[in-house]
């Protein structure tokens, strides 16, 4: 099995040299970032850090709506 596709890539490389350094490539994009401690640390930060956001007016120093009058309404 493991002759039949050393000889499929032999013939490959020889004929799609491009086709195969496409795929080569493609293929190392998508294993080496599993593989990097970058990808590690990332997954830890993003675990450690709480997403919370809060709301207009919750945390005190947002205001609760727009502190500006419309000149174009009436008053009612």
């Amino acid at each position: 099995m493991a002759a039949r596709f050393a000889a499929f890539l032999k013939n490959a490389w020889a004929k799609e040299l491009v086709l195969v350094a496409l795929f080569t490539i493609q293929s190392l994009a998508v294993i080496l970032p599993a593989l990097s401690p970058y990808t590690n640390y990332t997954l830890r930060i993003n675990r450690a850090t709480p997403y919370n956001i809060s709301t207009d007016g919750e945390s005190g120093h947002l205001p609760s709506g727009p502190q500006y009058k419309c000149e174009n309404q009436k008053n009612k």
